[in-house]
């Protein structure tokens, strides 16, 4: 495939010759800070990983079918999470009154999707850095309402 070929997907030969770079440090154990690479990778635990996702389950939760309701609670998340917020987008479906939308951010995302007639969502929360992505539970649950929730953690990228 022709660089502009590459280009044309979106690929950008240079930038994946540093990431694979920064990639080579941080396996070969060697601080990617000290070769001015910014590394995003959290510590804890005796673990070295990409970031926290968290699936959270909302039952019997309410304003599910209200796409406002939703941008403010993950806006509420967001900054209590120590996140950057770069776009928002939600879509409300019509015909049960649903919402599915994304938050993406400089640490990842957060995204939903609703079942307003089963009083049921499915969150995703994607975080990496410094980010504290569990300080978006108890946001969420209060902005749902929610009489039941249930969380799950995966650490992503474990090295």
């Amino acid at each position: 495939m022709s660089q502009y070929s590459l280009a044309q997907i979106g690929v950008d030969t240079e930038a994946e010759a540093e990431n694979a770079r920064a990639d080579d440090l941080i396996q070969a154990g060697e601080s990617a800070a000290e070769d001015g690479v910014k590394d995003y990778f959290i510590e804890r635990n005796g673990l070295r990983y990409a970031g926290s996702h968290l699936i959270l389950d909302l039952w019997e939760a309410e304003r599910l079918n209200d796409a406002e309701v939703i941008e403010m609670a993950f806006r509420r998340a967001i900054k209590e999470c120590g996140a950057t917020l770069l776009h928002m987008h939600f879509h409300e479906f019509s015909e049960n009154g649903g919402v599915s939308g994304v938050a993406v951010l400089a640490e990842s995302h957060i995204s939903i999707h609703t079942w307003p007639e089963r009083s049921y969502a499915a969150v995703d929360i994607f975080m990496c850095g410094a980010a504290e992505p569990h300080k978006a539970v108890p946001i969420l649950k209060h902005a749902f309402n929610a009489g039941r929730i249930s969380v799950s953690e995966q650490m992503r990228g474990v090295l």
